[in-house]
């Protein structure tokens, strides 16, 4: 029997007391996200489909900074778990990460200054090209407060108390509502701005969030201590190269990931207005299932990092176990609402009863069944991940995801998408095969970490 104070109920019971306002606020984030699409799709499919490429190549930008910025989880995890009371050391990692984020903005304002570009060389529609381009122009403004706003959730939810980060998101979520239903569709006696109107809403949004976060852990008793902003122009290099060296691998993984998806929706773009649209709806109700095992995967890297800070082997399998299961059986409820009510979800983004928009719903319930086989694995994969995260294991994970998301998946998709014939469903069909892949060999190298040195078998078992 474990000599660990901590059993596998215990360990279930704190992996959810500190996902739950996780997932809720990925689930808010999302939020943010689909009131845009929603938004949009009543201005007619076409804003849609320019709306859904613009958000892609932004959300691309923001995957691979926040890659960064979780680089800090880990870092303050297993400096609380090593010694409650790390208060300079979690200030150097807060500090320096939010140094790592500038230099990485700078290059991504770059890329979405000239989204239009971008877009062109990717094959899409001059027209949707060009109002994806000023759309990502009012809207990428917003990435560098949003930056901030994550490195500070990061810093509350490694400190067990994530609560305060759902509280700030989901005032983003209402700020984001109104202000951009005034400057979308005109209402509120604001002007009309369609596309425009939207990043220039979610811009403000983001600043508004980033106020919040600044405002709890700079009065707050539980954070203020830690005095997060004192001395913030004193540089760090050795913890700056270190957040680096976590965090890049990470960056690259998810922008691994998230760019598949992105490629996936260029090469529907491809196939016609219609089937990008269907696929923007079908991929915005995957998002939003996947904001669960993402808390969960965020949950397991602060809890495999405190017990790593602990040096408790029996602690750090419990914890990553645990997550494990919650997130693959979570996605495995939400591939069954899929199936179930596709025409539900679907009808939340466009109008399924218009006639005008028959075809597009056609597609999105092909699509929505695919998505609904693949959760499972997504769930793995993305659990997988944080566990690995925890253990400052972020390089080989970033090979797997290279293989089995691009070398793979998309590679498989794109040819039974165009030389085979299924066109959207073999896309979809790859993206399935290449999370898959990227799942199976993420767990694996859980199972493995102590024969493969990730976790020294010298370290204590309670």
């Amino acid at each position: 029997m474990s000599r660990s104070p901590l059993r596998w109920r215990d360990e279930i019971r704190a992996t959810l007391a500190l996902a739950w306002p996780l997932v809720l606020t990925n689930l808010a984030q999302a939020a943010i996200h689909a009131t845009d699409v929603i938004l949009l799709g009543r201005l007619g499919a076409r804003e849609l489909a320019a709306g859904a490429l613009g958000t892609n190549l932004m959300m691309a930008c923001v995957v691979m900074g926040s890659g960064l910025v979780m680089a800090a989880s880990p870092m303050i995890a297993k400096a609380v778990g090593a010694r409650f009371n790390a208060v300079r050391d979690v200030r150097r990692t807060v500090r320096q990460t939010m140094w790592a984020v500038v230099v990485a903005v700078f290059p991504l304002w770059i890329v979405l200054w000239h989204g239009e570009a971008v877009l062109l060389l990717l094959g899409q529609e001059p027209g949707l090209a060009a109002a994806s381009g000023d759309f990502l122009r009012a809207m990428m403004w917003g990435l560098l407060p949003y930056m901030f706003y994550l490195v500070l959730r990061v810093f509350v939810a490694a400190l067990e108390r994530p609560g305060w980060s759902l509280l700030i998101a989901l005032g983003g979520v209402v700020a984001n509502a109104l202000i951009n239903y005034g400057l979308v569709l005109g209402g509120f006696g604001m002007p009309q701005l369609g596309l425009v109107g939207a990043g220039i809403g979610s811009s403000i949004a983001n600043c508004l969030m980033f106020l919040g976060m600044t405002v709890v852990v700079l009065t707050h008793p539980r954070f203020r201590r830690f005095h997060l902003f004192g001395n913030f122009w004193r540089p760090d290099w050795v913890r700056f190269l270190a957040v680096w060296r976590l965090g890049l691998p990470i960056a690259v993984t998810l922008g691994l990931e998230v760019t598949v998806f992105n490629a996936a929706m260029f090469l529907m773009g491809l196939l016609g207005q219609d089937a990008l649209a269907a696929h923007a709806i079908a991929i915005q109700i995957a998002s939003v299932s996947f904001m669960v095992p993402l808390g969960l995967a965020q949950a397991a890297t602060v809890r495999v990092g405190l017990a790593v800070g602990r040096q408790d082997a029996a602690a750090i399998g419990r914890a990553g176990w645990a997550a494990w299961a919650l997130g693959v059986g979570s996605m495995a409820v939400m591939g069954l609402v899929m199936i179930a009510a596709p025409h539900m979800l679907i009808g939340a983004f466009i109008d399924a009863d218009n006639p005008a928009n028959a075809e597009v719903v056609r597609l999105a319930v092909t699509f929505l069944a695919l998505a609904a086989l693949f959760q499972i694995v997504d769930g793995a994969q993305a659990v997988g991940a944080g566990m690995l995260r925890g253990l400052h294991d972020t390089t080989v994970p970033m090979i797997f995801a290279g293989v089995g998301y691009w070398l793979i998946g998309l590679a498989c998709g794109a040819w039974l998408a165009f030389r085979a014939g299924w066109d959207g469903v073999g896309i979809w069909a790859g993206l399935a095969l290449g999370l898959a892949i990227v799942a199976v060999l993420m767990t694996g190298r859980w199972a493995l970490r102590e024969r493969i040195g990730l976790v020294d078998p010298s370290w204590g078992r309670g």
